[in-house]
């Protein structure tokens, strides 16, 4: 009798575990084969927005811009849906090169200073004297950078303040480089700090909810940190803002 269930019990959770690398392999397939014709949508109308096939009229521009708006936001999803899948299935590895953080952090506030500036959203950058160059995987550091930022320019309201700080510390007797990108918004309640990096979390999972997207961003950050041996975490409060940090080995 024991036996008999014991046998069911393990069928069972083989069972399992192959619909769920389905599933996997599903999401992947079906964002890799979504990425391309959102690409082209998404060229086409900057074709028409850089007036390479003539000029266009002022409600021709706005209704091109927002196709490529709401193009390129739908492919930042999908992208994160990619990885999420790419993840569950133990498909991410590491293209190491040697690069300043400094760069990408730059990068990043050149990338988002126009965005900013029409939020009305002061946007610093401070870097360490001492920083060393990191040996990582610059595309994934990048993306980690960028889904912070993004995410602190979402939740601060106009009049606001969004930082981007890089140093060294030493955590467990070795030197790591540790990022901070905080800002002066809406905060986020102490019983919600694990939750958010949850896959498919949302603080407010309300239909009226102001800010949309996968519920995925934070998880896949994490998942790039943690692939590196780094951490990922935030210290908020409700209505005081947000700093988030994450860490990689500086050597």
């Amino acid at each position: 009798m024991l036996e008999a269930q014991l046998r069911d019990a393990y069928r069972t959770i083989d069972e399992l575990r192959t619909r769920e690398a389905r599933k996997t392999q599903f999401l992947a397939n079906i964002s890799h084969d979504l990425r391309t014709p959102l690409t082209a949508v998404i060229t086409h109308a900057e074709i028409l927005r850089d007036g390479i096939l003539g000029p266009l009229s002022a409600a021709q521009m706005k209704s091109v811009t927002g196709i490529i708006s709401g193009g390129r936001q739908l492919l930042r999803q999908v992208s994160e849906i990619l990885h999420y899948a790419r993840a569950g299935a133990g498909q991410l590895t590491l293209d190491y090169r040697t690069f300043s953080i400094g760069d990408v952090l730059r990068e990043a506030r050149a990338l988002n200073e126009a965005l900013a500036a029409k939020l009305g959203i002061t946007l610093e950058l401070r870097l360490a004297d001492d920083l060393p160059t990191v040996r990582a995987d610059r595309e994934k550091v990048t993306h980690v950078v960028g889904n912070l930022l993004g995410n602190a320019l979402t939740f601060t309201p106009e009049g606001g303040r969004v930082w981007l700080h890089a140093r060294i510390a030493v955590e467990e007797d070795r030197r790591v480089l540790l990022v901070e990108v905080g800002d002066t918004g809406i905060g986020i309640a102490p019983d919600h700090h694990e939750l958010i990096f949850h896959e498919f979390a949302q603080v407010d999972s309300t239909p009226s909810r102001r800010h949309h997207g996968t519920g995925l961003g934070l998880t896949i950050a994490r998942s790039f940190v943690e692939l590196h041996g780094g951490r990922i975490w935030v210290e908020s409060e409700l209505g005081s803002g947000s700093r988030f940090h994450f860490t990689i080995p500086a050597e």
